[in-house]
């Protein structure tokens, strides 16, 4: 018999932002959330809005991963939903773009992917069950510029998408991303990308801002039972800025 008899969830980069409101709606669904966030003050404040549980992670680090891991399969005796959403979004045009800047944003966005999921997902197996969602960007869809490394990354986590689907179907484990478009969340708007929704929301077919809030409900249904059937996919929530 299982420690814990709700459904538990991992939600990466979950103290503010879309992650911060894709917990909160995933919660709704009488789940367990824990968030893992390097922001300790934000993440523990939605953890505790929740009932959750917070761990300090960087998602970047191995032994920190499984730290996480380790601490929430201790607590809860199982880890049923994982969202990957933990991201540096940065802007830098490609004249200015290093090598260290590149790796500093793979090793995040792209290695910290890798290893969240490779450490949940054995837990998973074991268990017969378990929904992964991966939070992308609409960025891979329309080649948005100034930011090829984080473009690139987003590419990547498609591409993983896919692939890992296909080798985890068999234990009952479904794998999809969800790619947001620009989203008025706190790093936007404290950074040069908010001056981008001059340019989208003209483009978009609803003539707004989009919001943390619209994109958390979609990923909450990837990560219910309901959602059974449909795996290896990207699902683009951008307001209709990209039409695939």
């Amino acid at each position: 018999m299982s420690k814990h008899e709700r459904r538990v969830a991992i939600v990466t980069g979950a103290a503010q932002g879309i992650g911060a409101a894709i917990a909160r709606r995933i919660a709704k669904n009488d789940v367990t959330v824990v968030i893992a966030d390097v922001n300790a003050e934000k993440g523990e404040a939605v953890a505790a809005e929740l009932s959750g549980h917070f761990h300090r992670t960087d998602v970047s680090d191995a032994a920190a991963v499984q730290g996480l891991v380790d601490d929430v399969m201790a607590t809860y005796g199982r880890i049923d939903i994982l969202v990957n959403d933990a991201a540096i979004v940065p802007f830098v045009a490609w004249e200015d773009l290093t090598f260290e800047e590149w790796r500093r944003v793979m090793a995040v966005n792209v290695d910290g992917l890798f290893l969240v999921t490779k450490a949940v997902s054995r837990h998973m197996a074991d268990a017969g069950y378990g929904r992964i969602v991966n939070i992308s960007s609409n960025t891979f869809v329309a080649g948005t510029p100034n930011a090829n490394h984080y473009v690139s990354g987003k590419g990547a986590s498609i591409g993983f998408t896919r692939s890992l689907a296909s080798e985890l179907g068999k234990d009952g484990i479904t794998v999809n991303s969800v790619a947001p478009g620009l989203t008025e969340s706190e790093g936007v708007k404290a950074g040069p990308h908010n001056e981008g929704f001059a340019y989208v929301v003209p483009m978009q077919a609803f003539n707004r801002k989009g919001q943390p809030e619209d994109i958390a409900p979609a990923v909450a249904f990837l990560t219910t039972e309901e959602a059974g059937w449909v795996t290896g996919q990207l699902l683009v929530v951008d307001g209709g800025h990209t039409r695939n």
